[in-house]
């Protein structure tokens, strides 16, 4: 890694640290349009059979198109304990689940970002609206918060750095 250097040519040492956040980067995008508000928050188990919320709760309407948070196959598209699920393999060993929903989409199906894949179902449980979306993201056996993946349309800026 390089390191910025002053008009002198030497090299400055930072005062932050430059090593990158642990995970994949962000490159999914919202899986509901407009941008839907959060009704439930990540909360990471604390084991594999831990309590927790393996995802989030996005705000919805019944019969709201869902679309593809990224590029990939549809891996599952039925039911799981009384409710529609679909699932979508991402490069990177990452899998998107959306619930409940119901698809437009079968297995093997390759789909696109943004990419309409089902429509919500109303019955979530907990939602304290007419419906909401579960989101969930994982690699492996390792829950994601999925907001923590979604690329957004803000642009960082740097200014220039003159040293004293």
């Amino acid at each position: 890694m390089a390191l910025l250097s002053g008009a002198s040519g030497t090299a400055a040492a930072p005062s932050f640290p430059l090593t990158p956040l642990a995970g994949p980067e962000p490159r999914f995008s919202w899986p509901l349009s407009p941008e839907p508000s959060v009704t439930r928050s990540f909360d990471a188990p604390a084991d594999e059979y831990g309590a927790g919320h393996r995802g989030v709760d996005l705000g919805a309407t019944p019969g709201q198109p869902v679309l593809a948070a990224a590029e990939g196959v549809v891996v599952f598209a039925g039911q799981v304990g009384g409710q529609e699920v679909l699932s979508i393999d991402h490069d990177g060993g990452l899998r998107t689940t959306y619930e409940p929903v119901a698809p437009t989409v079968a297995p093997g199906t390759q789909i696109f970002q943004g990419q309409p894949i089902g429509t919500v179902a109303p019955g979530h449980p907990g939602c304290p609206q007419a419906a909401c979306l579960h989101w969930g993201v994982r690699r492996g056996g390792e829950y994601l918060n999925p907001l923590a993946l979604i690329r957004t349309a803000s642009v960082i800026r740097l200014k220039p750095w003159n040293p004293p």
